[in-house]
């Protein structure tokens, strides 16, 4: 079979590539040039993990010739600029919390390299994602592909793949979904794939920034949109003032507020009045929360049905149970444990055992 591979040069990806050589299969590398900021300081560093800096590219180029396949770099730039970091500053200008590695998901890791597939001749995109794929025959003969969470629960990833579609998931290959992580160490000390610190070192969330947290970054692209305004509490005590409510996130317990007794956490955000809503931590629980945008990968589930889920809030977080009313695009989910406030923007994914039904954006 000739597969379509994503190679970032980590360790995962070069054992994929090994593990399907070995297996007898045609392969074709892929790897992209993504947008770097250009307002970052000229001395920064970009993250070394970052799938397409140098140190990755040469360790891709060793793997491509040591297997003897073909090796494509690809320019993404405008278009990673366009969905994923577009679409994360837009979100902070509303106030909410975005995720942007589910877009990145969706647009670049599997539409990008889906298109792709058909230019090279390809039959299945593999990639290093730590999550599996289930076939099920329906009664007219069909295949529903299911989405499921990886054997290694702790490095899991399904959470960020759960817009992907039916025709998606069945043009995909997870070659990872079924191993623990210690297993890929071994495997690639097995195919003697050099390894150093930098192939060793995990993903981080965001990687259009050089810095470890978004607040210079956002400081640099918003700015003009940046305005100081009052840190209250519930009953409108002032206790301080924050630098820009796109700088805060719903849960964050270190603002800057100093003499008081007791720790604050941001519970909300006033946008209409630019106001950075504060209280004691986990004085505040929410039991409901509103989700848009739902996206439903193998579930095709009735309007105002009360469905029993596991959800979860943020990815390798914690399961919490629950139940959806879902109509239209949107639905209702009402725990049943109260949880610390949610933030708005981030995702809720619906579990049903192992499999991955669906999720959207909390309201």
């Amino acid at each position: 079979m000739k597969i379509l591979i994503a190679m970032s040069g980590g360790i995962d990806s070069s054992v994929i590539a090994y593990l399907l050589k070995k297996q007898g299969h045609d392969l074709v590398g892929v790897r992209f040039t993504l947008w770097t900021d250009p307002l970052a300081p000229a001395e920064a560093q970009l993250l070394s993990n970052k799938c397409c800096d140098a140190q990755s590219g040469a360790r891709a180029k060793y793997i491509s010739e040591d297997l003897d396949f073909p090796l494509h770099t690809i320019d993404l730039s405008e278009t990673f600029k366009r969905e994923v970091v577009d679409y994360y500053l837009e979100g902070c200008k509303r106030g909410v919390t975005p995720n942007p590695c589910i877009k990145c998901n969706k647009h670049i890791r599997f539409k990008a390299l889906l298109d792709l597939m058909d230019d090279f001749g390809c039959e299945k995109l593999a990639t290093g994602h730590y999550a599996r794929i289930a076939v099920e025959k329906l009664a007219d003969g069909s295949d529903r592909h299911l989405l499921l969470e990886a054997v290694d629960h702790t490095k899991d990833q399904s959470y960020f793949l759960y817009e992907l579609t039916q025709d998606e998931l069945a043009r995909a290959l997870f070659p990872l979904g079924s191993l623990l992580k210690d297993d890929v160490y071994l495997l690639a000390k097995h195919y003697k794939i050099p390894l150093d610190d930098e192939t060793y070192r995990e993903s981080q969330n965001l990687c259009f920034f050089p810095e470890k947290t978004p607040k210079e970054f956002l400081i640099r692209h918003l700015g003009d949109f940046l305005k100081s305004g009052e840190i209250i509490r519930r009953d409108g005590t002032v206790v301080g003032i924050h630098k820009g409510l796109p700088l805060y996130t719903i849960g964050q317990r270190r603002i800057g507020v100093g003499g008081l007794t007791d720790p604050l956490e941001v519970v909300d955000k006033d946008t209409e009045n630019n106001m950075l809503i504060v209280e004691e931590i986990e004085r505040e629980k929410v039991n409901n929360i509103i989700v848009h945008d739902l996206r439903w990968i193998s579930w095709n589930p009735s309007e105002n049905e009360k469905i029993p889920f596991d959800a979860r809030t943020r990815s390798l977080s914690k399961r919490q149970s629950g139940s959806l009313i879902y109509k239209g695009d949107q639905g209702s989910f009402q725990f049943d444990k109260a949880l610390s406030p949610l933030s708005p923007g981030q995702s809720l994914i619906f579990y049903h055992g192992e499999e991955v039904v669906g999720g959207g954006i909390m309201a």
